[in-house]
């Protein structure tokens, strides 16, 4: 795993080097623009964003801070950008630089170039000779191995969440930005505790349906109906029975997550001088589909990025996925069960082994909200080189 090291900021200012200053500036800029925790998309940005803010709140300090876990493994991570990129010569480290500034560009992040940097350094740890064939080279893996004469293929892979999900969190936020004025004025004017349900049936299908579904919430509070019913929407609102919810305190979120499940989206308006709390739950008809979204990005792994010619590994890194629903999707097996039944496919062939992680193991968190050893790691049993013992530090199964 990689180690968290004490650092000075100096690391942190060199990777911002490797980008320009004025490439950081802008970015920073619309970031603080974006980035208001006075909206629903606001948070949702500091949050997507909460790596590059990392950076830029670290490169700031005029004396080296005081480090959490989550700030020494960044910066651990950005000396290995400035070490690998002191390493390139020109032609590569030019492509280096573009993947950097890529990642400072529109909803981009840095995670995927982060998630090769974490991936390399993970391999070396196991004993592997590591080589950025795909900076190099241009070849379409990224990382080629090597181990007691053994070479292994390995792809990074960097896959949202939202791809998987039949409510998107970004419509999720658009929504609530969009009602909250009128439900602010609402409550104010109803005190007490509210509940309203939602059951979409096909989920959020783009622009015009989540413009619609917001109408219908406010002219259903302005009208004072308990219910309104749709092909499209269930709306169904309630006095909020769940224990312990007087007030919106602390616990309310996890009672609540509890009660509908990872694949719920929530959200809680709360009048704090009047104790009102308005929660709102919306679910689609059916659950979410994260794993199968992983298999699809593994089957066009296969097929476009892997030579076949030696092992093959892919790793890929699950993006905007938060710690209870993460935790789920390993505890109930869905992952594990997903990539199982796809080693069992003919598109599996060249992939000796899949490694899936998240940001809660990039920032080093604990079991149970991260994976032990720091990812899942799951072997294609049926592949020749999945019993090649050079490889198996880089594919022991997970249990």
């Amino acid at each position: 795993m990689l180690r968290a090291v004490d650092d000075t900021p100096d690391a942190c200012r060199g990777f911002l080097a490797l980008a320009g200053e004025a490439s950081w500036q802008r970015r920073m800029a619309d970031l603080a623009v974006r980035a208001t925790s006075q909206s629903w998309r606001g948070r949702a940005t500091q949050q997507r964003h909460a790596l590059e803010l990392i950076l830029a709140r670290l490169a700031g300090q005029r004396q080296a801070p005081r480090l959490g876990r989550a700030e020494r493994l960044v910066l651990a991570l950005a000396r290995e950008a400035v070490a690998l990129a002191d390493t390139l010569p020109q032609e590569p480290r030019t492509r280096l630089r573009e993947r950097l500034l890529q990642g400072l560009t529109g909803e981009a992040t840095l995670i995927p170039l982060f998630h090769l940097l974490r991936e390399a350094a993970r391999q070396r740890e196991r004993g592997f000779t590591v080589r950025f064939t795909g900076l190099t080279e241009n070849t379409p893996y990224d990382l080629l191995l090597e181990r007691e004469g053994v070479q292994a293929e390995l792809v990074c892979e960097t896959l949202s969440a939202e791809e998987g999900r039949q409510v998107p969190r970004g419509d999720w936020c658009r929504l609530m930005d969009g009602i909250n004025p009128d439900l602010q004025t609402w409550l104010a004017a109803h005190p007490g505790r509210y509940l309203l349900k939602m059951t979409l049936p096909e989920g959020i299908q783009g622009p015009e349906q989540l413009a619609e579904l917001q109408q219908r919430i406010s002219a259903m509070l302005a009208d004072r109906k308990r219910q309104d019913a749709s092909a499209a929407a269930v709306l169904k609102l309630d006095p909020l029975m769940l224990a312990g919810a007087q007030a919106a305190g602390q616990g309310l979120p996890e009672r609540l997550r509890n009660q509908f499940g990872p694949d719920a989206q929530l959200a809680v308006t709360a009048d704090p001088a009047g104790g009102s709390v308005f929660v709102m739950a919306a679910r689609a008809g059916r659950e979410n589909a994260v794993a199968g979204a992983i298999v699809r990005r593994l089957e066009a792994a296969a097929e476009s990025r892997l030579s076949g010619t030696r092992a093959g590994i892919v790793s890929v890194f699950l993006e905007d996925v938060e710690r209870p629903e993460w935790r789920s999707l390993r505890e109930t097996l869905e992952v594990e069960g997903a990539v199982r039944r796809f080693f069992t496919t003919t598109k599996a062939a060249r992939i000796t082994a899949v490694a899936c992680a998240t940001r809660m193991e990039m920032f080093g968190m604990a079991p149970p909200d991260a994976a032990e050893q720091g990812e899942l790691r799951f072997r294609n049993q049926a592949h020749p080189a999945a019993k090649l013992s050079a490889l198996q530090p880089a594919i022991l199964s997970f249990s």
